[in-house]
């Protein structure tokens, strides 16, 4: 707020040399912004937060509702009752986009306008350093991954003819990747992956197999997925590309959380370089460490129509709340910082799967292998449902979680699952039929070395646990006495703490 004047004007209050010092240091903020503005990507260098904080607010006031003498009459002028709901959003009450164009220039709004372009310029950058090459526009929405899905397909539907209404799905059990397709009013046809040792790998023959049996001209796409929990793989999105622009259907790549695994990238940029990719649609919270909210949808370079069909369809205004956490953080971050979390989440990926393994290799467990899956892995738990009545091995994701371990997934064969009138056998575990019972955990961007040593030990107590319940349970079939001092000695048999 100051100007050349007022600084003038200051040096009648303050001495000259104190405001000339003073002023370097604003102008050094103000350079911040102006290489910002011009470069256009992540600054080298993460922002301090006092500069943040006066960017936003300064961007604010740019507002129509932030201007000092506004008089709004309208039925939506950015009222915001509570002070701290508008502190909470920096007074950015507008929203983003037009009701014809999610990415438009909103004219009450000029700053929120701006800040929107920025981030979708910085988060392209953020992902072009994680391996995303020759990517061609991204747009940053307010909604989570699962929503942005079913308006990709809305899209990708209304490019293709009237006839297709199919999703050729290659399965993977989460129930968003049902319910978006099903929400976009489509038909689901599942495609199993194949069992290759502990692995579940694309069965591109079958994906082929499912587009003819319907025919091209019946399929709106097929979708692919990278980020996934183990045993599952991340899919073959290169040579399912190459078949769909062969076959002439869709493509659409469920990146959710694959931003942050380099070897996931590059898949998905050969993808784009040697077949089809119609959009790749990725989580803002699992890749940048924001609140649950956003999504990002991008696709190759000179491929953007499907970008531009979901940019142009989107019903109304747009919260700029979940913009705003992902350009904060990337302001935070700077390019180096960025980098960093990314090879933190690499080296934490090495180490967890070291200590895991020689954790559950303690208890007659071992590490499944996949390693077509660079984030989550999987460990066995067969010995253990030898141990336990009926095989059943599920309640030991509550002994974790009752530990305050969040995060794992245990998955036993034999579950039914309908999902939307759909019916999935083993599932949770992609496979009808997966062999053994086993529990998930991921090393993703976030996770330290302390948290896997803190899983790890919390890990022993639940198998040694596990292990003292079974052999009392044991000893009751078997009509012993449970003498408390019998009791005792099997906990110190057990290593039982």
């Amino acid at each position: 707020m100051f100007s050349p004047e007022a600084y003038a004007l200051a040096e009648g209050l303050v001495s000259k040399a104190y405001i000339n010092q003073g002023s370097q240091a604003t102008a050094r903020r103000s350079k911040l912004v102006t290489s910002l503005l011009s470069e256009r990507r992540l600054p080298k260098d993460g922002w301090d937060d006092h500069s943040i904080e006066s960017f936003l607010s300064e961007a604010a006031m740019m507002d129509s509702n932030n201007f000092l003498d506004n008089v709004g009459v309208g039925e939506r002028e950015a009222r915001v009752y509570s002070p701290l709901v508008a502190r909470r959003h920096w007074n950015l009450a507008h929203g983003i986009g037009r009701s014809g164009d999610v990415a438009a220039e909103q004219p009450k709004a000029a700053g929120s306008s701006l800040l929107n372009k920025l981030t979708n310029l910085l988060v392209a950058d953020a992902m072009r350093i994680a391996g995303l090459e020759d990517m061609g526009p991204t747009l940053v929405l307010p909604l989570a991954t699962g929503m942005t899905l079913t308006l990709v397909l809305l899209a990708v539907k209304s490019k293709r003819p009237k006839t297709a209404t199919k999703v050729v799905w290659c399965r993977l059990d989460q129930k968003t990747c049902v319910k978006a397709v099903l929400s976009a009013g489509l038909e689901l046809v599942v495609v199993s992956p194949k069992l290759v040792g502990d692995q579940l790998c694309t069965d591109l023959h079958a994906v082929r197999a499912a587009v003819e049996a319907a025919g091209p001209s019946n399929v709106c796409c097929v979708v692919t997925s990278t980020s996934c929990f183990a045993p599952r793989a991340g899919d073959a999105c290169s040579d399912v590309a190459k078949m769909c622009a062969e076959l002439d259907v869709g493509h659409v790549v469920n990146n959710a959380y694959g931003v942050q695994a380099t070897a996931l990238c590059k898949e998905v940029t050969r993808a784009w370089r040697r077949g089809r990719v119609d959009a790749v649609v990725q989580s803002t919270d699992k890749n940048f460490m924001v609140p649950v909210g956003g999504a990002v949808v991008c696709s190759g370079k000179g491929n953007a129509e499907i970008v531009d069909a979901v940019r142009k369809s989107y019903p109304g205004r747009a919260s700029i709340s979940p913009v705003l956490d992902v350009l904060i953080t990337l302001l935070s971050m700077g390019s180096d910082g960025w980098q960093r979390c990314l090879e933190d989440r690499r080296d934490v990926y090495e180490y967890m799967r070291t200590k895991l393994g020689e954790c559950v290799g303690e208890f007659g467990e071992r590490l499944l292998d996949t390693p077509g899956n660079p984030i989550s892995m999987g460990v066995s738990l067969e010995t253990h449902a030898k141990l336990s009545e009926d095989g059943d091995v599920s309640f030991f994701g509550s002994m974790l979680f009752s530990r305050c371990v969040s995060g794992t997934r245990v998955v036993a064969p034999g579950k039914r699952q309908d999902v939307g009138g759909v019916v999935f056998d083993g599932f949770g575990a992609s496979h009808d039929a997966y062999p053994v019972p086993y529990f998930t955990a991921a090393a993703a961007l976030g996770t330290t070395r302390e948290d896997v040593d803190r899983f790890c030990a919390q890990l022993r107590k639940c198998f040694k646990d596990f292990r003292k319940k079974a052999a009392k349970r044991g000893r009751a079939e078997d009509g012993d006495a449970l003498d408390p001092a019998a009791d005792r000695l099997a906990d110190v048999n057990l290593g039982g703490s």
